[in-house]
């Protein structure tokens, strides 16, 4: 993948269809915390998944198989259409992912779009309860010219309108926390504290927050400190080194090590998806990385 890939732009390549096409029989997640191939066996602390599009010049099934010899037992940011070939290996979508109709900068803090969303994420929740999945991204949208505060409150009576029926199925919706110094520009949802006012104010333990350690370090730094002080709001995690949003190796300035035991310490039982973008250039260099990745992370 060419290093100016965004994240974006690949889910618009992988993520074709609907969940109209996706109904599906309940898929159960792995319990075991290796693969069922000789392995180096993980502790079964973390519970870890990689982001497909990170590796999306390779087929999802040659990954599945690859993340499991690894000790994965989840991929992340699967689209409804895929679901079949991640129930064929054993794996759990760690994160579920609206194909073709959820936009990063179009999203709950514009009224504009909440028929729009309300419809689709009525839709979604239902399937993806009935898969077996709990976890189901969604976006703020970005500011154009909005102030935080009047976003907040879109993003409440809108989110409000879903909730009572992501309850009933027990699928958490979970607003992603990015960065809008580099990424992801004018992105309201962009530090912790907006992300976890939204939570108290829908007052739903079916609504959270993806933290996503590359983009608040970005955006805001104090990594464990937020972690710590607001792991209760959050459902999952995502990784990647800083800078460059590549491997998260000792060449970057996060020391996953500490920040994965301050994870752990919170007694976090959700998933940690590695989504940096690999550096090498053959299969063998990028599978390595993602090896290491889990092993930095695996305390």
């Amino acid at each position: 993948m060419k290093k100016n890939t965004t994240r974006r732009d690949a889910l618009r390549t992988l993520a074709a269809g609907s969940f109209a096409t996706a109904a599906l029989g309940p898929i159960s997640c792995i319990a075991s915390t290796t693969s069922t191939e000789k392995n180096t066996p993980l502790k079964g602390n973390i519970n870890h998944s990689v982001a497909q599009w990170t590796y999306g010049d390779m087929p999802l099934d040659e990954l599945c198989v690859e993340a499991k010899k690894i000790g994965m037992t989840a991929i992340d940011l699967i689209a409804p259409k895929d679901w079949p070939i991640l129930k064929k290996h054993g794996l759990h979508c760690s994160m579920c992912y609206i194909a073709g109709k959820v936009s990063l900068t179009e999203g709950w803090n514009d009224p504009r779009f909440h028929a729009q969303l309300i419809k689709d994420y009525t839709e979604a929740i239902p399937l993806v309860a009935q898969a077996g999945y709990t976890n189901l991204i969604c976006f703020s949208g970005n500011r154009n010219g909005m102030d935080d505060k009047t976003g907040l409150e879109n993003c409440v009576k809108g989110l409000k309108q879903i909730m009572p029926l992501a309850e009933k199925h027990k699928v958490v919706i979970v607003m992603e926390l990015l960065n809008s110094k580099k990424d992801h520009k004018d992105y309201m949802c962009d530090h912790t504290p907006w992300g976890v006012e939204l939570c108290k104010q829908l007052g739903s333990e079916n609504f959270k927050l993806l933290y996503d350690i590359y983009h608040m370090q970005v955006d805001e730094g104090d990594v464990i400190n937020s972690i710590q002080t607001s792991h209760q709001y959050i459902a999952h995690y995502h990784t990647a080194g800083v800078p460059g949003r590549n491997e998260i190796n000792d060449t970057q300035e996060l020391y996953y090590p500490a920040i994965m035991k301050a994870i752990l310490a919170t007694g976090f039982k959700g998933y940690v998806a590695q989504e940096f973008m690999p550096t090498g250039k053959t299969r063998e260099e990028k599978l390595a990385a993602l090896k290491e990745a889990v092993r930095i992370c695996d305390v």
